[in-house]
């Protein structure tokens, strides 16, 4: 047999392969399993080149150099040490297939982007190895062995990668491209910042300044319920009127008119009333599905606070230096059919580990098996489950309890039986009106147990009944009558503001703010037959990144447990193509990487009409400007905008015709330029505000100068933002001449003076400096019992 170099993405991968082989010898960075050796790229090897590493005049932002986008495009190994190293040891062991004549097994992710991961190094290292795809969505021994028993030829999946590959190249070049014309265009008209854009992280702006914008424009409307209390029988009933077809509602789909609300209550009150329906359903409700990242994040946040980012840490400490769960960047909420044959001894693992959840894990039977069992659902990854691993809870941090608890109790509730209820609906007819009701009577807890005091988790609540009493022998027929009934008036809320957990919800579904229905079913169509992804942007393993550059560049704050949209972040959503604050982007891009896997479009002709768009925006920028409302301060040399700038030494500004010869530049005082300039009374050199340990106070640029330059150590107060340049005279102090001093050969007078502490006071010799005598004050008078050679301060 040839010799064979197996590349997963992941290290856990590889360790799975070896295992299902036999075991191999560890070595730096692969293992050798007899002929063959096993390696790993730990995910993104391999980066895309930045403008100026192509060349040096990037570095610098001109208008005219748009639009950046060098074909072909280059990589460069990554900028970490370990990923060099491990870069370094596949390329070594590609040199020696290739010399060899052996082949590779590609084992990246089944998706697109663990395709490209692996055939990008494959490229970048220039093998000519033949190539065969082992497709691993399991770590499982039989799932491994049955993959590598059914390897299939890379070139057939070659094209899946290549839809990653534009989308990295896309995803750069149009980030680079509009963040650079934005910007230039912006500070054209005076503004300071940069405005940051990105196909997802500007998609997320809008979403939250659009909710933002609808919270607050929202105008409360009242509308009307009736609601009415029916005696039947032995039954004491409430239930709400039932909207018809022909009754005045609102956009809401409830009564609009009080006055028609009103009559239906008067018309039913004390009127007889009868069941014209009455059944009985008894219902099961499956227990929640494993989490997958975004779930996982979205619970961690609602529950204990803890942000998205915190979540991949603590989920990235749980897989790689405790081994207690399995793969943590998942998006897939499924497990193998394979994954229930080792259930008894994850259960054990969790008993061992976590003991308050032991007595749940041993009564949990392993022979049942729910809907999370299911190989036709699971992709690349599956859900996040506990692994076979047992460990000391204790050696745990706080926040690493919390979430092995999570996902620990949702992997034991798979293996309790479902939970059971009769719902009861029933129908009541009064005076012409229909009314509606229903109750719910639990038959069995099931999994609900493990959930009894998680009120608020939305994925195991049941819908609300009007009814706390088992209605499920009332007959149909029932005579009665109405007891009672009222209106309730309420009013329509405005849109919630996001939360970290409702706004990572709706990156899944971000589909529904695109306008153009065919663009929206493209995104759509992306995500068919998933149960956790409905037109989503973004992936599990950047939304917590997207977030976190939004927070950091103030285009998103937190008030509360509310996030919402910033000043920079509503100036900057009103100067933008409704295609770049809209998901839109990613629904056009979305049907170009269909024609990329299908064979139509290349990965160059994409970027090159991505770059032919980019470039028609940057001309438009060029000859219209941005609609931009600033506040100019024009330097008072040239009139250019000042601009401020943050530097080694604090916020300054700067003028911005410095290209043309300007270099005028002034202190900040309150986020304006101090545009006064004060020279220095002693030297005429230029003073500068500086704070010190006491507050600011104004220094002579002088006090550094070589010797020769003549230094000049003149310092001055601060007041509002200038320098107190007159110093205050030294006082004069009054000689007594009744106290005379007492040093030998001296008799001069004394002087009083205030000591170091408020209130205290000592005595001088005016001799000094000749005379150094001073002596103690005791009641207004020297202390000639207690003399001092205390100097004055």
């Amino acid at each position: 047999m040839s010799q064979r170099l197996i590349i997963a993405e992941k290290e856990t991968v590889a360790g799975a392969i070896v295992d299902a082989m036999g075991g191999g010898v560890r070595h730096q960075g692969y293992w050798q399993v007899g002929n063959d050796q096993v390696s790993f790229a730990s995910g993104h090897l391999l980066r895309l080149l930045e403008p100026h590493e192509y060349d040096e005049r990037f570095a610098k932002w001109v208008m005219s150099d748009l639009p950046h986008g060098p074909i072909p495009w280059r990589w460069a190994p990554g900028a970490d040490a370990r990923s060099k190293a491990q870069l370094k040891v596949i390329l070594g062991l590609l040199k020696t297939i290739n010399a060899n004549s052996g082949i590779v097994l590609h084992a990246g992710d089944p998706d697109d982007e663990g395709q490209l991961i692996v055939d990008s190094i494959l490229e970048y290292a220039g093998s000519r190895a033949p190539v065969k795809r082992l497709l691993i969505n399991d770590n499982t021994k039989k799932v491994v062995l049955n993959s590598l028993a059914s390897l299939s030829d890379n070139s057939l999946h070659y094209p899946m990668g290549l839809r990653a590959l534009a989308r990295s190249v896309g995803d750069q070049y149009y980030g680079i491209n509009m963040t650079r014309a934005y910007t230039l265009a912006a500070q054209a008209k005076g503004y300071q910042g940069v405005f940051h854009i990105g196909r997802v992280q500007t998609a997320i702006t809008g979403m939250v300044v659009r909710r933002d914008l609808a919270n607050e424009a929202h105008v409360k409307i009242n509308y009307y319920q009736v609601k009415a209390t029916f005696a039947l029988g032995q039954w004491t009933v409430p239930a709400s009127y039932k909207i018809q077809a022909t009754d005045p509602v609102g956009d809401n789909k409830e009564l609009s008119d009080e006055d028609f609300a009103r009559q239906i209550a008067q018309a039913v009150q004390g009127k007889p009333a009868r069941v014209i329906e009455a059944g009985t359903e008894k219902k099961t409700k499956q227990p929640p599905l494993p989490y997958n990242l975004l779930k996982l994040q979205a619970e961690a946040s609602s529950k204990f606070k803890i942000t998205p980012k915190e979540v991949m840490a603590i989920t990235q400490s749980l897989k790689d230096k405790h081994k207690l769960i399995t793969y943590n960047r998942s998006d897939c909420q499924y497990l193998s059919d394979e994954q229930h044959e080792v259930a008894p001894a994850v259960l054990d693992a969790i008993a061992q580990t976590a003991t308050m959840l032991g007595s749940a894990a041993k009564a949990a039977n392993p022979q049942v098996k729910s809907r999370a069992f299911n190989s036709s659902k699971v992709g690349a990854h599956h859900g996040i489950v506990p692994t076979e691993t047992a460990a000391n809870f204790s050696d745990l941090t706080d926040q690493e309890q919390k979430i092995y608890l999570l996902i620990a109790r949702v992997y034991i509730a798979q293996f309790f039986p479902l939970q059971e209820y009769n719902q009861t609906s029933v129908l009541i007819e009064c005076a012409g009106y229909t009314f509606k009701t229903s109750s719910r009577v639990i038959l069995r807890a099931g999994w609900q147990a493990l959930y009894r005091n998680d009120v608020e988790n939305d994925e195991i609540k049941l819908a609300d009944v009007e009814c706390s009493d088992d209605l499920s022998q009332l007959p149909n027929g029932q005579i009665g009558s109405c007891s009672e009934s009222r209106v309730e008036t309420k009013q329509t809320q405005p849109p919630k503001r996001y939360t970290i957990k409702t706004l990572l919800l709706d990156l899944t579904r971000a589909s529904r703010y695109i306008r153009d229905p065919e663009l929206r079913a493209l995104l759509v169509a992306r995500d068919k037959g998933k149960d956790d992804e409905h037109g989503g942007i973004g992936t599990p393993a950047t939304r917590d990144s997207h977030l976190d550059n939004l927070f950091e560049r103030d285009y998103l704050a937190m008030s509360g447990d509310h996030v919402i949209s910033t000043k920079t972040a509503r100036e900057f959503y009103g100067l933008l193509d409704d295609s770049v604050k809209y998901p839109d982007m990613s629904a056009i891009w979305e049907g170009k990487f269909k024609e990329i896997e299908a064979g139509t479009l290349t990965p160059v002709q994409f970027v090159e009409d991505l770059l032919g768009d980019i470039g028609r925006e940057v001309e438009r920028l060029t000859t219209e400007g941005l609609a931009i409302n600033v506040v100019v301060v024009p330097c008072p040399a040239c009139t250019k905008p000042l601009r401020q700038i943050k530097g080694t030494k604090g916020v300054f500004w700067s003028c911005t015709g410095r290209d043309e010869g300007c270099d005028e530049s002034f202190d900040d005082i309150g986020g304006k330029p101090l545009l006064d300039k004060f020279a220095c009374p002693d030297c005429a050199r230029p003073l500068r505000r500086t704070k010190g340990p006491k507050g600011f106070f104004w220094g002579c640029t002088g006090y550094n100068v070589p010797e020769e330059e003549k230094p000049c150590k003149a310092s001055f107060e601060d007041k509002a933002g200038k320098p107190i340049l007159q110093k205050k005279p030294k006082p004069v102090l009054k000689v007594s001449d009744q106290h005379l001093c007492k040093a030998p050969d001296c008799g001069k007078g004394l002087s009083r003076r205030p000591g170091r502490k408020k209130g205290t006071y000592w005595w001088g010799c005016s001799g000094y400096p000749t005379c150094t005598q001073t002596y103690l004050d005791k009641a207004g008078k020297p202390n000639y019992d207690a003399p001092t050679k205390e100097k004055s301060a």
